[in-house]
């Protein structure tokens, strides 16, 4: 193994940190993508190495909300599919970008989750008032096409777009915005993945270990009341991202 045992291990535990994150919340991309960069990978790398993980994440946290009972299937498949078109798109885009632009466009995305997080989504309670109409799910499918763009760009943070999305439009709770939400960001992770893959800018070690941790927090974040620990993770969150966001931005 040529990464460092200590590397190694550092990307097990962010990896874990990451997928609880990105399960429960989201955002747990600007944790595990600066931490590539910092380690040495160039950020295009970064970018698609962390999309291993995400992958493999999304596996581990759709089979946990299964295992609970929980979904929004098959409607969550209409908006992955329309995702997963605008994901070849941002993928794309993300291979040539220049390395010092890519810092700072994620430096800024970094302050705007940290203001999403404060904000944050208020799930709905009533089952009642979902809204999964011909209109409703037309606009979400078009809304799913431009989450996609930016998921297949960089990933980080669309776990609160797509959440926002789900509860603004969908008016869906909570734990069924998250289940629908690993099941998409998995269906349109298929299609950047196949770029990054197709354009040979994955570092396979560092990928594969960080998917070791990201599916194990995702197990874990599905099979967790996500009410329990919303307040503490957005304080987490909120610390994590600022400190990393300053770190891309001035070093």
């Amino acid at each position: 193994m040529d990464i460092p045992l200590l590397d190694a291990a550092l990307l097990v535990v962010v990896g874990f940190a990451a997928g609880f994150l990105n399960v429960v919340a989201g955002g747990g991309s600007l944790i595990s993508l600066p931490i590539l960069i910092f380690l040495g990978l160039p950020p295009a790398v970064a970018n698609a190495s962390n999309r291993v993980a995400i992958f493999s994440q999304n596996i581990f946290g759709i089979l946990g909300f299964k295992s609970k009972g929980v979904s929004a299937f098959p409607y969550s498949l209409w908006l992955g599919i329309s995702a997963l078109f605008g994901a070849i798109i941002g993928a794309k885009i993300s291979v040539n970008l220049d390395a010092d632009l890519f810092n700072k466009i994620i430096a800024i995305i970094m302050i705007m989750v940290v203001v999403m997080t404060i904000i944050g989504p208020k799930g709905n309670t009533n089952e009642a008032d979902e809204r999964t109409d011909l209109k409703s799910t037309i606009i979400g499918i078009i809304t799913f096409f431009f989450i996609g763009i930016y998921g297949g760009f960089i990933q980080a943070g669309v776990g609160f777009l797509i959440m926002a999305a789900l509860t603004g439009i969908n008016k869906f709770s909570l734990v069924k915005t998250n289940s629908a939400k690993v099941f998409v960001v998995f269906i349109y992770t298929i299609a950047s993945l196949g770029v990054f893959i197709w354009e040979d800018v994955i570092d396979w070690e560092y990928g594969i270990i960080l998917a070791v941790g990201n599916s194990l927090g995702a197990w874990v974040a599905s099979r967790w009341s996500v009410a329990k620990g919303d307040k503490w993770i957005k304080r987490f969150l909120i610390l994590a991202v600022t400190a990393l966001a300053v770190k891309l931005w001035f070093f």
